[in-house]
């Protein structure tokens, strides 16, 4: 309730509500997520448009054994309430199976400390041909110096092979959270072209959200989008006899 003002103010249209469970930390069971209703009766407007910012819930697994992927692979009623599905491997094997097997929205990649393991292209392409993102967290480059050298260091070495199909996310505190343009300079920082920081924010992310509704679905998703029509098509598109009157 005191992030989702700050995030309207600084530029966003839509954020997820974040449910994080930690099996490590002890046996926690998936409940259904909050509804947005429930924690803001009055969602704000977005800044220069009419529509109102969007709120949506995300579920993110923590796993350190082969053992938690399994309720991923089940079919729980819970699990599919979310709109996005993200998945936080440990070891190297589990970053195989979530590129590879599981069915998730996104990818998340500890930055916070050096990596046990290095990143190898085939699981990385196979998550991208699925139309699965990695999701860096920006926020430890920010406060500390330590973990902003292990952040850049392990950018870099995901970048070289995931094409920049890459999106951000911050921690839960208000002052740790910066602005779409903010984020964008940062990737730059991690090894990402002007056009793939600006994707980080902005494309990525959306795809990221119609994965999520193609997996709920069980079928697909499809959106449209108007192309603009170029002068030669213009030209052909006129009938002969105007074209002679035209030229005459």
């Amino acid at each position: 309730q005191n992030i989702l003002p700050v995030c309207f103010s600084v530029g966003y249209s839509a954020v997820a509500l974040n449910h994080v469970i930690d099996f490590k930390e002890k046996k926690q069971e998936i409940s259904k997520p909050v509804s947005p209703s429930e924690l803001f009766p009055s969602l704000p407007i977005v800044q220069g448009t009419s529509k109102r910012i969007k709120v949506l819930t995300r579920l993110t697994l923590v796993v350190s054994d082969p053992s938690h992927c399994n309720l991923l692979r089940s079919t729980s009623a819970n699990i599919r309430l979310y709109d996005i599905i993200a998945v936080f491997p440990k070891t190297e094997k589990l970053f195989h199976i979530a590129c590879t097997t599981l069915d998730v929205d996104l990818v998340c990649i500890n930055v916070t400390e050096k990596l046990p393991f290095y990143f190898r292209r085939p699981p990385v392409n196979m998550a991208i041909d699925r139309g699965i993102y990695f999701e860096l967290l920006y926020t430890p480059a920010i406060k500390d110096s330590t973990m902003r050298r292990y952040t850049i260091s392990n950018a870099i070495s995901l970048m070289q092979i995931c094409k920049g199909k890459v999106s951000s996310q911050s921690e839960n505190k208000p002052l740790e959270l910066r602005g779409p343009y903010d984020v964008a300079n940062l990737g730059l920082l991690f090894g990402l072209s002007e056009g793939e920081a600006k994707a980080a924010v902005s494309t990525n992310c959306r795809a990221t959200m119609l994965h999520g509704e193609t997996r709920k679905s069980a079928c697909g998703v499809v959106y449209t989008v108007k192309k603009p029509r170029k002068v030669e098509e213009e030209e052909t598109a006129v009938p002969a006899c105007k074209k002679a009157k035209t030229q005459a």
